[in-house]
C-alpha cells in the first residue's frame, strides 16, 4: 500500500473589499474538487485560504462607511465564509492576512531578505494629497489627458484615446479622494531585488511547476530582464509596518502570499498532526499547490518563489492557473444581469448545478471558461437528473416493493461492472491532472451504458410477467450498484448529492476505493428525490435579481446601462463637426493578425494589422474587455488609417481601431459583416 501523500493546497485570497461573484467561484470550486478527490483517496490534503485584508482601498472604504478597517474586513470575511460554505467549498482553515501569524511571518521573510542583501532603498517622487496627507497611487489621481484633452481620466491611462503616460503628465491633476490639487513629494521606498533571482527563476519556471502556456508567458518577462519591485507604502496605510521603519508599510502584495503560510500556521496550532516546518522547509517532502487566475501569474510565478528562495523556504510544487469566466460568450456584465454575485445565484439555484457545469468545462488549459446559460440548463438536466439520478429512481421502487428494500446477491452483468471497474484509473488520473472535463465525460459515458442496459432489460415490463420477479430484483440490484459507482466517481464534484445517496444506500461515507466492491444482501433506506431539474424561469429570475443588485448599488432603475464597474455615467454629446471633416476620415477594413499584452501597461493591447497593402501596429486600450487577446486574432475590424501616428511609452501607434461601449469590461471591437476583406475602404 502506498504511503499517503502530504499535500497543502491554497486558492488565491479574496480581497476583503467586495462580494464574491461567479467569476471568483471558478477557482474555489476547481480547488475544492481537487482537494475532495485527494481526501477520498486517503491523502493528507489540507486546504487553507484567507481574506486579503490590507491596502489603501480597504482603508478608504472603511473611512467612507464610518467604521474601522478591522470592522470592515471582519464583516466581509464572514460574508465570504458563508458564501463559500453554501457553495460546498470546504476549507480546513479560512483565516485573514491581518493576523498575528502573518505579521510575524512577513517580518521574518523581510528581515531574512534584508540581511541577505536582497532589499534596496531609494528615493521616489510621487504625487501627494496635502489635504488627505497621503501619497496617491495612480488610480487615485484624475485629470485631463495630455494627449486628447479628455477630462476625468486616471493617472496612468486615458480611457478615451488609450494613451498611457506618467501621472506627472496629467493636466490639471486632482486627488480622486479629496479633490485637492496634489503636489510632488519625495519619499524613501524599499525594493525587493528580484533580478538577484533571475537564474533560479529561469530554471524553476521551466521545471514543470507551471503549465506550458504560463511558462511561455513568464519567459517574456524573464527575457526582458527583471526589475526591482517596490514593496513599501507610506503612512497612512492599512497593513503591517516594516520592522525598524516607522511610517513605512509592506505593500499588500508582499504580505498577501505569505498569508498562505500564515493560515496554515494558524491551523497547525489547532491540529497537532500538522507541522509547519514539515511543509515549508527547504528539505520538505510535502507538496504545495496554489490555484490562481491568470491575471496574478507574475506575482505567484516570479515574486513569490523568489521571496521564498531568498528567505530560506521551499518553493511551490506547482501553480494551477485557470482563465476567466465569461457568460454566454461575453464578459460578465452588470447591465445585462450576467455579473452574478455568489449569494444571488444561491438565492435561486442549487450550488451543485454550477459545481458540475464548471467541472464539465475545466481542463488544464488557461483558456477562459464560458457559462452558456442555455447549455447550463440542458447539461445539468440531462446529465445529473436524466442520467445519474434516473438510475436510482428507476430501480429503487422495484426493490422496495418487491423485495423489502433488500439488494439481492449476484451480478447480472459482469461485463458492465468490469467496464466500470476498468474505467476508474483513467477517471482518477483525470482528476489528479485537473482535467475535470475529461473525468465528467468518462463518468457520463458510464452512466449512458448503465441506462442503456437497464432500458434493454426493461424491469418494468418483466415485473408484469409471472415468475420474472427474481430477474427484476437482480437487474435493479445491479442498477443501484452502478448508481453507487457513479456517485463515488462524482463525489468530489457533488458532495451534497453524495451525502443524500449515502443515506439512501444506507452506507458510511464513500471513499474512492469503495468502487471496487458491490453491495449484496444489503438493506436500502427509502428513496427520496435526489435532485430536481432546473426550470429556465429560475435562470431568468437570477438575471433579474442581478440587475436589481446593480440598481441597489447605484440608486438607478433596474436595466440602466452602467460603465462595467458599477459606476453610471451620462456622457454629454461632443461638439458638432462639419461633414467635410468627417468625410476626411479614412476608414478601412483591417485583419488582426496578432494581438498581445503590452508589458507594463494596465489597459493596452498591441494589435498587428493587415490593411491590404501594408501592415500597421496599433495600441488600443481594450485589455479590460479582452483578457485573452489571442481570441481577437483572425478577426476583421474597422481601422482609422489616416490618423497621425503617435509615439507612446511602449512604441508608436499607427492609427486607431474602432470600438464602442461604456468602458471597463463592456468594450466591443467593431467588426464588419461577412464578406469584407482587409484594405477595403468603408464609405
Amino acid at each position: 500500500m502506498t504511503e499517503a501523500r502530504k499535500i497543502l493546497v491554497t486558492s488565491a485570497l479574496p480581497y476583503a473589499n467586495g462580494s464574491i461573484h461567479l467569476g471568483h467561484m471558478v477557482e474555489y470550486i476547481q480547488t475544492d474538487i481537487w482537494v475532495r478527490f485527494q481526501k477520498m483517496r486517503g491523502n493528507q490534503c489540507t486546504y487553507v485560504c484567507a481574506s486579503d485584508a490590507h491596502g489603501s482601498a480597504i482603508m478608504l472604504r472603511a473611512e467612507k462607511e464610518g467604521i474601522t478597517p478591522e470592522q470592515l474586513i471582519e464583516a466581509v470575511r464572514r460574508e465570504h465564509s458563508t458564501d463559500f460554505a453554501d457553495f460546498l467549498v470546504e476549507f480546513d482553515n479560512f483565516h485573514s492576512t491581518h493576523s498575528d501569524e502573518n505579521r510575524e511571518l512577513s517580518s521574518l521573510v523581510y528581515t531574512r531578505l534584508r540581511d541577505a542583501g536582497h532589499i534596496a532603498t531609494r528615493s521616489v517622487t510621487q504625487y501627494y494629497d496635502p489635504e488627505k496627507g497621503m501619497f496617491l497611487a495612480d488610480r487615485f489621481i484624475k485629470g485631463t489627458c495630455p494627449k486628447c484633452g479628455s477630462e476625468d481620466q486616471y493617472g496612468d491611462n486615458c480611457e478615451k484615446c488609450g494613451a498611457t503616460y506618467a501621472p506627472t503628465e496629467l493636466k490639471n491633476p486632482r486627488s480622486a479622494i479629496s479633490g485637492a490639487t496634489p503636489v510632488l513629494k519625495e519619499s524613501k521606498h524599499f525594493f525587493f531585488k528580484l533580478p538577484d533571482f533571475q537564474a533560479m527563476l529561469e530554471r524553476w519556471t521551466r521545471s514543470g511547476s507551471l503549465q506550458e502556456a504560463v511558462a511561455n508567458k513568464i519567459a517574456e518577462w524573464l527575457d526582458a530582464g527583471l526589475q526591482e519591485w517596490d514593496i513599501s507604502r507610506d503612512a497612512p496605510y492599512f497593513g503591517f509596518e516594516i520592522p525598524g521603519e516607522p511610517g513605512k508599510f509592506f505593500y499588500v502584495w508582499l504580505d498577501a502570499p505569505i498569508g498562505y503560510m500564515a493560515s496554515f500556521k494558524n491551523l497547525c496550532a489547532r491540529r497537532p498532526e500538522l507541522d509547519f516546518d514539515a511543509y515549508w522547509s527547504k528539505d520538505s517532502n510535502a507538496e504545495v499547490y496554489h490555484f490562481i487566475g491568470k491575471d496574478i501569474v507574475n506575482f505567484h510565478a516570479l515574486f513569490w518563489p523568489a521571496m521564498l528562495e531568498g528567505a530560506g523556504y521551499r518553493k511551490p510544487t506547482a501553480l494551477n492557473v485557470h482563465g476567466f469566466l465569461t457568460v454566454d460568450g461575453q464578459k460578465m456584465s452588470k447591465s445585462r444581469g450576467t455579473f452574478v454575485k455568489a449569494r444571488t445565484y444561491l438565492d435561486h439555484l442549487e450550488p451543485e448545478y454550477l459545481r458540475y457545469y464548471f467541472a464539465s468545462k475545466l481542463s488544464r488549459s488557461v483558456d477562459d471558461l464560458d457559462l452558456n446559460l442555455e447549455d447550463f440548463v440542458q447539461k445539468v438536466n440531462s446529465d445529473l437528473v436524466g442520467k445519474v439520478v434516473n438510475i436510482a429512481s428507476r430501480c429503487a421502487g422495484f426493490i422496495h416493493k418487491g423485495n423489502g428494500g433488500v439488494l439481492v446477491t449476484g451480478n447480472a452483468a459482469p461485463e458492465l461492472t468490469d467496464a466500470f471497474l476498468s474505467a476508474a484509473p483513467s477517471i482518477a488520473e483525470a482528476y489528479e491532472q485537473r482535467d475535470f472535463a475529461r473525468a465528467m465525460r468518462e463518468i457520463m459515458a458510464l452512466a449512458d451504458r448503465a441506462n442503456a442496459w437497464i432500458a434493454e432489460k426493461a424491469p418494468w415490463a418483466l415485473n408484469k410477467q409471472e415468475g420474472k420477479q427474481d430477474e427484476v430484483h437482480a437487474i435493479c440490484a445491479l442498477g443501484v450498484n452502478l448508481f453507487r459507482q457513479l456517485v463515488i466517481f462524482l463525489k468530489p464534484v457533488l458532495p451534497k448529492l453524495a451525502a443524500a445517496a449515502e443515506a439512501f444506500l444506507n452506507v458510511a461515507p464513500l471513499t474512492w476505493d469503495d468502487h471496487r466492491t458491490l453491495l449484496a444482501d444489503h438493506n436500502l433506506n427509502a428513496f427520496t428525490p435526489l435532485m430536481t431539474r432546473i426550470e429556465p424561469a429560475r435562470i431568468q429570475a437570477m438575471i433579474d435579481a442581478s440587475k436589481e443588485d446593480l440598481a441597489a448599488e447605484t440608486n438607478q432603475p433596474a436595466g440602466t446601462p452602467d460603465t462595467g464597474n458599477g459606476e453610471l455615467k451620462k456622457e454629454p454629446l461632443a461638439a458638432e463637426i462639419a461633414f467635410d471633416a468627417f468625410a476626411a476620415v479614412d476608414l478601412r477594413i483591417a485583419l488582426i493578425e496578432k494581438c498581445e499584452f503590452v508589458e507594463g501597461a494596465d489597459k493596452l493591447l498591441r494589435l498587428s494589422l493587415d490593411i491590404g497593402d501594408e501592415k500597421r501596429n496599433v495600441f488600443s486600450g481594450i485589455k479590460s474587455a479582452y483578457p485573452d487577446p489571442s481570441k481577437l486574432e483572425g478577426r476583421l475590424t474597422l481601422y482609422v488609417a489616416n490618423l497621425a501616428a503617435r509615439k507612446m511609452k511602449f512604441g508608436v501607434s499607427e492609427g486607431m481601431v474602432l470600438a464602442a461601449g461604456p468602458g471597463g469590461e463592456e468594450i466591443y471591437l467593431l467588426s464588419p459583416d461577412s464578406g469584407a476583406k482587409p484594405g477595403q475602404r468603408v464609405k
